[in-house]
């Protein structure tokens, strides 16, 4: 695994926490490489906004207050229900049998997962990630693509899964499978307020969970 990959999946697994320091010294040791790979990996975390200069020297693992939270998400609904309007409008019939297929793929992960397993909530996340961008590739919108990349902060979206329940996995499986009903019968403005209602839905699961960090959100059999 590249400088970039691993610190990435460090900050996404919670290995390395929000406001941890991070210097080019430490990671080069840890990792046996040069300075020069892990001050490249530096550029492109800091383009993801995954972490952020810490005064004049190394980095920091980025916080999010409430407020960013908020903000970062309401602005994904803006984006992504433009987007899944697009992708009803203009999609193809080998887009909607791809986003069939990542639906199931998607459904399948949440059938197997097991809270004590971190790779099979990576499964779902990364599942998940894949149906978004189908729909997204579907708008023939680069620009929009691009917007929306910038705000799917992959953190965030990691510990949303890691904190859902089943009961919540499973409300956001229907929510896909009536955002892929709307771009299969290309209605747009269906496609959009599914897909608005979905992200606000993560935003406030989101938003209890942090304002209740004590709070036990798990309560499936797949433990």
């Amino acid at each position: 695994m590249n400088p970039y990959e691993y610190i990435k999946n460090e900050i996404v697994t919670g290995s390395l926490h929000p406001g941890q320091r991070l210097t080019e010294e430490a990671l080069a040791g840890e990792l046996q490489v040069s300075r020069t790979p892990i001050r490249e990996a530096f550029k492109q975390l800091e383009a993801d906004g995954l972490i952020t200069p810490y005064k004049r020297r190394g980095y920091i693992v980025r916080e999010f207050s409430v407020e960013d939270i908020r903000q970062i998400y309401n602005l994904r609904a803006l984006l992504e229900s433009h987007g899944a309007s697009e992708a009803a409008l203009y999609r193809t019939d080998e887009e909607l049998v791809r986003m069939r297929e990542r639906n199931v793929a998607y459904e399948q992960a949440i059938r197997k997962l097991k809270k004590s397993d971190i790779l099979t909530i990576k499964e779902i996340q990364q599942e998940n990630l894949n149906f978004h961008e189908e729909i997204f590739k579907a708008t023939k919108n680069e620009h929009l693509r691009s917007h929306i990349s910038k705000v799917v902060v992959v953190p965030l979206v990691f510990r949303s899964f890691y904190w859902y329940n089943e009961r919540q996995l499973l409300r956001s499986l229907e929510v896909h499978n009536t955002i892929l009903k709307a771009i299969e019968n290309q209605e747009p403005e269906r496609a959009k307020i599914a897909m608005q209602e979905h992200i606000y839905q993560g935003r406030d699961d989101v938003l209890i969970h942090l304002n209740n960090p004590n709070i036990e959100l798990w309560k499936g059999e797949a433990q």
